[in-house]
């Protein structure tokens, strides 16, 4: 057991720079933190008005989980699906063995955009399976109970959150759902108490615990919870992370997730190879275009560790 937690994690700005001209802020993976149940990564991109360009780009050993706030997004990938996502709907693609994609603003010129981008780490069970995607254009409501004023509204994204079950396939036990809290409310959001949780402030004001994220940052709750109070002043959006603890190792490096450095390398080789394609396909409506994998460091990488 974790046992229960009321840790503050800070977004660190992240360049990426090239042809996608945008930074993000990324709150997963943490030093500390590598992992809330299977979610290994989080960045929030915007909200800004930029063109989004992100060429064909692999992954390995993961599913990623898309969640619009504002704008509208193209998919294209090498399973031979072009869609476009907006808000209210989810993206979700599993990588398995291999994967590639891209991800483009829509139109030519600079629009107003923000995002969610989430990974989910698969386990040993799936993360050499088929890749595959899958786009859900309506997710299930969810209603919690107000201690003070307004219920708040939720919308589960994936998993399952009390006893109500997004459609999106996954591989873990996990949660993710996005929560609007009305001004002067407080709310008790149930939780599984052997599942560890994170609550991240899209916007508004949040007092958890007696801490106060500002937006962006998340609290890490720990696990043994039955529930958490969440309360504002002048209303909040949250999106809640959770699930059961990741005990598998879990080495990641650029866009993969695998188990030791030895299959990172090896991912890294078949994606610069002239044999891409064989393991992670072309992407549709794209030519050779594509981002190259950076140098890997100079030195064996090793498991994520968690530190508290």
């Amino acid at each position: 057991m974790i046992g229960q937690r009321t840790l503050l994690l800070e977004p660190r700005e992240v360049p990426l720079g090239g042809v996608r001209a945008m930074s993000v802020l990324r709150t997963l993976p943490n030093r500390d933190i590598p992992t809330v149940g299977a979610w290994c990564f989080l960045d929030r991109f915007g909200p800004d008005e930029v063109r989004m360009r992100v060429d064909p780009h692999p992954h390995i050993g993961l599913q990623t989980v898309t969640w619009p706030l504002v704008g509208r997004i193209r998919h294209r990938d090498s399973e031979g699906n072009d869609v476009t996502l907006e808000r209210g709907q989810l993206n979700l693609m599993t990588a398995g063995d291999g994967i590639s994609h891209s991800e483009y603003s829509v139109g030519d010129d600079p629009i107003p955009l923000d995002a969610l981008q989430l990974w989910v780490v698969l386990p040993d069970s799936a993360r050499a399976g088929a890749a595959g995607f899958e786009q859900h254009t309506s997710l299930p409501s969810v209603t919690v109970p107000a201690e003070t004023g307004a219920n708040a509204a939720g919308t589960v994204v994936l998993g399952e959150f009390a006893g109500v079950r997004s459609p999106a396939t996954v591989y873990t036990p996990i949660v993710g759902a996005e929560f609007a809290l009305a001004p002067a409310s407080r709310v008790v959001l149930p939780l599984d108490p052997a599942w560890e949780h994170a609550v991240v402030l899209i916007d508004g004001d949040l007092t958890v615990d007696d801490r106060m994220p500002a937006p962006d940052e998340m609290l890490y709750l720990g696990d043994s919870r039955s529930g958490v109070t969440l309360s504002t002043t002048t209303g909040a959006r949250i999106f809640l992370l959770g699930g059961e603890p990741f005990e598998e190792d879990l080495v990641m490096w650029w866009n993969f997730a695998a188990r030791t450095h030895d299959e990172i390398e090896r991912a890294r080789e078949d994606w610069e190879s002239a044999e891409a394609a064989a393991r992670f396909g072309r992407v549709v409506d794209h030519g050779e275009e594509r981002i190259p994998a950076p140098e890997l460091p100079h030195v064996t990488l090793k498991p994520r560790r968690r530190s508290i």
